[in-house]
């Protein structure tokens, strides 16, 4: 299922994406919050990209690889993914350093929410941040998420976020 937007194209991860995908996770910058700053094996990302293939297999999401429209150039990923102890879908992405500051996170994510709740009939999305990432925290905001709870992790403290489809529907970004 690819989505669209005024300047973006997510297609769904395939294998094909996994070179790709480890090269945008091994930046610095980005493993900076969403790898905790750890360096991940190959093997590592050959497993949530498998995981990804099994959740849209299974419940028709996973991560979708980001292009700006008409290029085919990766500069992000944007997601669902179940987690937790008791499932709750949330909200993961990505972008390439080259892109930060268009508003490309927003976008991608809004078209990712958009499928969830209209396509998929999802009931609530969840998204986390580390508290120091001041600029997906800003994302979260734009896209009408709510402060649902702060937690410590072993590697700092992250806030989640939940949007729910009422909500979504209601903000007008459906």
């Amino acid at each position: 299922m690819k989505l669209e937007t005024a300047r973006l194209l997510l297609l769904p991860c395939t294998s094909e994406d996994l070179d790709d995908l480890l090269r945008l996770w091994m930046d610095p910058d980005v493993r900076r919050y969403l790898w905790d700053d750890r360096v991940i094996s190959r093997e590592r990302a050959e497993t949530v990209l498998q995981s990804s293939l099994a959740s849209f297999r299974t419940h028709s999401f996973g991560l979708w690889i980001v292009h700006r429209a008409g290029e085919e150039a990766i500069v992000g990923f944007c997601g669902l993914f179940l987690t937790g102890d008791l499932p709750e879908v949330e909200l993961l992405y990505g972008l390439a350093p080259s892109v930060w500051g268009q508003g490309l996170a927003t976008e991608a994510a809004r078209a990712v929410l958009r499928y969830g709740f209209e396509e998929l009939r999802l009931v609530r999305i969840v998204a986390g941040a580390d508290v120091p990432n001041v600029a997906s925290l800003r994302v979260l905001e734009k896209l009408g998420m709510t402060f649902a709870r702060r937690m410590r992790t072993e590697y700092g403290e992250v806030v989640y976020f939940v949007l729910t489809r009422e909500a979504f529907q209601e903000s007008g970004q459906s």
